[in-house]
């Protein structure tokens, strides 16, 4: 059960240079565990964090990963911040399209409905 046991003692698959909060912790616990996660959190809480741990675990394991966002601001926003951070990552929003196969692609809430509705992989 995850709160019998919140922590995650294996090998990590990213860094903080700080320390994590309790529902971060259990987060990545029931990711690495292959669990599905939801997290929702007032402003600032550290809700990103999480997501990229996921995104982090995505690199390591050689897999391909989604980033949505709402607005083409937050969307080419996050897409410079990741690419920071990560190699290969690309964007898809109305307006642009860089990178559309990366491993880890950062795109509007609309693309994504829209693949989702044509049936794209």
């Amino acid at each position: 059960g995850t709160l019998e046991d919140p922590r995650w003692t294996g090998e990590s698959a990213r860094k903080y240079p700080f320390e994590l909060d309790t529902f971060q912790e259990i987060s990545v616990a029931c990711l690495e565990r292959r669990e599905n996660v939801l997290v929702a959190a007032h402003t600032s809480a550290g809700k990103t964090a999480v997501a990229e741990y996921a995104i982090a675990m995505a690199f390591r394991d050689n897999q391909r990963v989604v980033y949505t966002s709402p607005l083409k601001a937050l969307s080419n926003q996050k897409f410079r911040e990741l690419g920071e951070d990560f190699e290969d990552v690309g964007l898809m929003t109305g307006d642009n399209s860089l990178h559309p196969n990366a491993t880890c692609i950062v795109m509007t809430t609309e693309i994504m409905r829209s693949m989702i509705y044509k049936g794209s992989e």
